[in-house]
């Protein structure tokens, strides 16, 4: 069955992160919208060129099956938008047990949903002692589930993350 995911990721994005699970998912026939402060071009960390279908502010959350959060610089930018909207966006998927899937420095959005106490998780070194401090159980590994979340740390675990996001949306 088709699943509608949200990627949320903006200027700097780690190329890779994006394309690969993307590339995964649709190999799977899932739908991929991709969601950024602005609609238009995206400009990823290596060079690549890519498109925000729509803009956070023209979407609502519950739209979406799954949510899919790339690293490199793009999450700590959105963390910057003034109203904490894209932390309020991927709360909804914690909350309602939807797959969520972050890689890299990913899930550094995740840490402004308030919902990673007692959750296991990975990411990137340098996120995991802010992962710690939001309460999540940090493990160095290279694709951790528990439950709905899926995290991965790096471009060269992107092999693991995308077996096991695509086994959460079947």
């Amino acid at each position: 069955m088709t699943k509608k995911v949200a990627v949320i990721m903006t200027n700097m994005v780690e190329d890779i992160e994006y394309t690969s699970p993307v590339e995964a998912l649709q190999n799977e026939g899932h739908e991929i919208e991709v969601i950024a402060p602005e609609a238009g071009e995206i400009e990823g960390k290596q060079g690549g060129k890519f498109t925000a279908d729509k803009s956070i502010s023209d979407v609502s959350p519950e739209d979406y099956d799954a949510i899919l959060i790339p690293g490199g610089f793009s999450p700590d930018l959105l963390r910057a938008d003034e109203e904490g909207r894209f932390g309020k966006f991927a709360k909804h998927f914690l909350e309602q047990d939807k797959p969520t899937f972050a890689i890299c420095h990913g899930p550094q959005v995740l840490i402004d949903t308030d919902l990673l106490k007692d959750r296991n998780i990975t990411s990137f070194i340098s996120v995991r002692k802010d992962l710690e401090n939001a309460g999540a159980k940090v493990h160095d590994k290279s694709v951790v589930v528990c439950s709905n979340l899926v995290s991965s740390r790096k471009p060269d675990d992107i092999e693991d993350f995308n077996r096991e996001i695509t086994a959460q949306l079947g």
